[in-house]
């Protein structure tokens, strides 16, 4: 074999991942490498996560009327994007989404709301209800999507029966202000050293496609480990009109391929959950998802765009020979 693809097989399955310099060598391979490449990358996964694929799915509780500047995101301060707004959703309302989640195969299900923080505590008591309901009457797993969180909030989501926060950087620190203006990035690195603090599971990860360099992907991918996140999602950029993006394709399947890739070696024992913009980036090529190290994906809709039936990922899961893992 290649002494280079010996070298990275053996810093990841060491635990350790490959370092910035081979990173960037992974997503700068030629098309005709891609093959040696998910032969390595999901050697990796098998290793580590066998083959057990986790679906998780998301309810956009509180819609739009975000003050952040985010270029990408049709709830931002500065989209003109035609989008539904709405206040937090009532518990009955989440409930619901979540059942219909679990029906969909998802084993997680996230609560999302708009905006850089939560500091209602009637808003934050509503999201906690809702959180142990759907634990004790539907045996989900549970995830919220909050913002900048303070530390008594997520225990006090812990203690009703919370398992994880997702807080993504969304890029890498160098590129941060291309994207956003109205935070700093470190308050984004806080809110993810806050949600481990409190003893939550972190999910933490970004969107591709924005413009950002190779160098920038690989410093957000050792960002992340560094930081000793537990599962990592991915977006690719699904440019909707209206935003200052919305012109913005420069993404390939094989691309996005590589980047899943450059992630599953840079983080070999973290989860990699494949979410927004999967269908028209990686079109033909989705099944391969898993292979490139994704160890399981979003199912049905996204905050502001739709995905793919659901029947359809567990087909392909199905398909694969792959299974759904039931736990952690």
């Amino acid at each position: 074999m290649d002494p280079f693809w010996e070298k990275i097989r053996a810093q990841a399955m060491s635990g350790d991942g490959i370092g910035a310099e081979d990173a960037l060598k992974v997503l700068s391979l030629p098309g005709s490498a891609i093959w040696r490449l998910l032969d390595v990358s999901e050697a990796v996964r098998r290793h580590f996560k066998g083959d057990g694929i986790r679906l998780c799915s998301i309810v956009n509780a509180k819609s739009g009327m975000c003050s952040e500047d985010c270029s990408f995101c049709a709830q931002s301060s500065r989209s003109a994007a035609e989008i539904v707004r709405h206040p937090l959703l009532g518990e009955e309302e989440i409930f619901r989404a979540a059942a219909a989640a679990k029906d969909r195969g998802a084993r997680e299900f996230s609560i999302v709301t708009s905006g850089l923080t939560m500091r209602s505590r009637e808003e934050l008591v509503r999201v906690g209800d809702a959180v142990e309901r759907i634990g004790k009457e539907l045996g989900l797993e549970t995830c919220v999507s909050l913002g900048t969180l303070r530390i008594s909030d997520v225990e006090y989501l812990l203690s009703r029966g919370l398992r994880s926060v997702h807080h993504n950087l969304e890029t890498s620190r160098s590129f941060f202000p291309n994207v956003c203006t109205t935070h700093d990035y470190e308050e984004d690195v806080e809110a993810v050293r806050t949600a481990k603090a409190a003893g939550a599971w972190v999910c933490c990860g970004g969107i591709f496609g924005l413009g950002e360099s190779f160098k920038d992907r690989v410093e957000l991918a050792l960002t992340l480990r560094d930081l000793q996140v537990d599962s990592i999602p991915v977006n690719f950029l699904n440019p909707v009109p209206g935003t200052p993006v919305e012109g913005r394709r420069e993404l390939t399947p094989i691309g996005c391929l590589r980047i899943i890739a450059m992630l599953r070696l840079t983080n070999p024992t973290k989860e990699i959950i494949v979410c927004g913009g999967r269908e028209v980036n990686l079109r033909d090529l989705q099944a391969l998802m898993f292979a490139a190290g994704a160890t399981g994906t979003m199912a049905g809709n996204y905050l502001t765009t739709a995905g793919r039936p659901a029947e359809e990922d567990l087909r392909m899961v199905r398909d694969l020979g792959l299974s759904l893992r039931q736990n952690r």
